[in-house]
């Protein structure tokens, strides 16, 4: 009886161990997460090794250049949405993905139909973080062209 409430004590303190060491992870990931909520405004669209409009739709949806002027809307809890300026509006949900390891953090999100659950939805868009602070923020898509990574390069406005 003993030897049962040793065992099963020392598998309490590791549940009890583990637990804490998620809920600090989470808020290391909520503060990362922070930084971008809020509404940005797209401004420019940009290339890195690649020639100019070579990509001619981005997020199965447009051209990069329709999305200049377009609003994002993040909020902390991973919702949001971008807005067009041809009046589309697309629902998301979006994350901070920082798996270490030496491999960049990313902003990732994936697009939300009426209905949809987040969790059910697999396919999204990963985009590395060029910078993100209080006033802006750079997102960059790698496109592989002929075997050679180039980024569509979209820098960010915070409004709100």
């Amino acid at each position: 009886m003993k030897k049962l409430f040793q065992i099963s004590f020392a598998l309490l303190a590791v549940v009890m161990l583990a637990s804490s060491c998620s809920s600090l992870i989470n808020k290391t990931a909520g503060g990362a997460r922070s930084r971008f909520a809020g509404t940005w405004v797209l401004n420019n669209v940009g290339y890195e090794r690649l020639i100019n409009n070579t990509v001619q739709k981005v997020f199965d949806q447009a051209p990069p250049t329709a999305f200049v002027g377009s609003t994002w809307t993040l909020t902390n809890s991973g919702n949001g949405q971008y807005a067009l300026t041809d009046g589309t509006i697309q629902s998301i949900f979006w994350s901070y993905y920082n798996p270490g390891n030496g491999v960049e953090p990313s902003f990732q999100f994936k697009k939300v139909y009426q209905g949809d659950k987040p969790k059910n939805v697999g396919d999204g868009y990963r985009l590395n973080i060029g910078s993100a602070d209080a006033t802006g923020m750079i997102l960059k898509s790698p496109v592989n062209m002929n075997g050679s990574i180039g980024y569509v390069v979209y820098s960010f406005t915070k409004t709100k």
